[in-house]
């Protein structure tokens, strides 16, 4: 069987690609879209690392094709570059210049001048990274600490109020990693990533699910007080049991005010085996970290009564199919992805591998709060309420 020959995208398909996978399709709706194969549209995400190059644009001061037709028939008349220069209100060295460059009075063309103007206007450009070695210095020092690129473009700001040549966007830090011909940022720090996938996907690609469950005598989310939906008061929490391989899970708490994680082991998704580690993780929190806590609909807290009674933390439960109502829970459980990949087997982790992991997430600034520490947040909130 002979290989279908694969053609190339042309600039209008180029534009549709983009657009549609900024919209969150898939590589091969994309490709059934244009009529292509998906490893065409793949090729060109990846040799720009999933990010949209800017669209080309001719510079203001540049000649123009109306110009150049004006230099090509003023060559044409005899008339000199000083006549010409001045019908087109340019400076003479201007026209003298262009004309050099592509073969002189004889040889110019208007059209073939200004495609090859186009041409010679690809130029790489340095990108901040390649010019500031500090910079550079610090970002990758932070990227090892698995910190995100709009965590240290955030920190930044921060840390260096005054010296503007110690900033860097979230972007181009993910153009340095994801683009490797830069040469500027080592291909070993992407495994440093909290997804390892090697080009960007747009933030609408992923769809949630989530398997639902029949509680008794379940508190919904909409009685909870309003001091739990503003955030005024640290002590409330976020949880929920992230899955892994072979039917493995640990439990996941956020502090809905700080965004402070603690990680639980739990032997099993069993309701008196996950309270159970749950109550006792929890009474070990003072009194005023001790409020509330909202659970979805997972089976694993039908026991809620028992841990209420053992923590004095009375529990909601979501709405059905609701996971953004744990929305600091869900992030993150994303951001756990990182450190419990779902393929891994996650019985295999001991409480202190969890507690490892918790800090140094804990650790890590938050953009949400205004690139604070979820441990400095917590310490400041606690301070507050003694």
């Amino acid at each position: 069987m002979i290989p279908r020959k694969r053609t190339p995208l042309s600039a209008i398909q180029r534009v549709e690609v983009w657009r549609r996978w900024k919209a969150g399709e898939s590589l091969h709706a994309i490709g059934r879209a244009l009529g292509k194969d998906h490893v065409v549209v793949r090729l060109l995400l990846v040799r720009h690392g999933g990010i949209a190059p800017p669209a080309r644009r001719r510079s203001p001061s540049s000649l123009t094709l109306a110009e150049r037709e004006d230099i090509s028939r003023g060559i044409a008349s005899g008339c000199s570059m000083r006549v010409i220069a001045q019908g087109l209100s340019r400076a003479c060295s201007t026209v003298s210049r262009e004309i050099a460059r592509h073969g002189g009075r004889a040889q110019y063309r208007a059209n073939e001048a200004d495609q090859q103007a186009w041409e010679s206007a690809r130029r790489p450009k340095p990108c901040r990274l390649a010019i500031h070695s500090k910079l550079q210095e610090i970002v990758a020092s932070k990227l090892i600490l698995d910190w995100s690129p709009r965590q240290i473009s955030g920190w930044l700001k921060q840390q260096y109020p005054k010296d503007e040549s110690l900033r860097v966007s979230h972007e181009t830090i993910y153009r340095s990693l994801f683009l490797q011909a830069r040469g500027v940022l080592k291909k070993a720090l992407l495994q440093h990533l909290r997804f390892q996938r090697r080009i960007r996907r747009s933030r609408h690609a992923s769809v949630h699910g989530h398997s639902q469950g029949r509680i008794v005598d379940a508190i919904s989310i909409r009685e909870r007080p309003a001091e739990i939906e503003d955030r005024a008061v640290p002590g409330h929490w976020e949880g929920d049991l992230l899955r892994g391989a072979g039917n493995s899970h640990v439990a996941t708490l956020v502090e809905r005010q700080s965004r402070f994680c603690m990680l639980v082991k739990v032997p099993s998704k069993d309701t008196a085996a996950v309270t159970a580690a749950l109550s006792r993780h929890v009474r070990r929190l003072p009194a005023t970290l001790r409020r509330s806590l909202t659970w979805d609909r997972g089976l694993e807290m039908a026991q809620h009564k028992n841990f209420s009674v053992a923590t004095n933390v009375k529990v909601y439960f979501c709405d059905p199919q609701s996971p953004w109502q744990r929305g600091s829970n869900e992030n993150t459980n994303g951001l756990l992805r990182q450190y419990l990949p779902k393929k891994a087997d996650l019985s295999r982790f001991t409480q202190s591998d969890l507690d490892k992991i918790a800090l140094r997430l804990n650790q890590r600034p938050r953009e949400t709060l205004g690139f604070e520490t979820p441990a400095s947040r917590l310490r400041a909130s606690v301070a507050l309420t003694h």
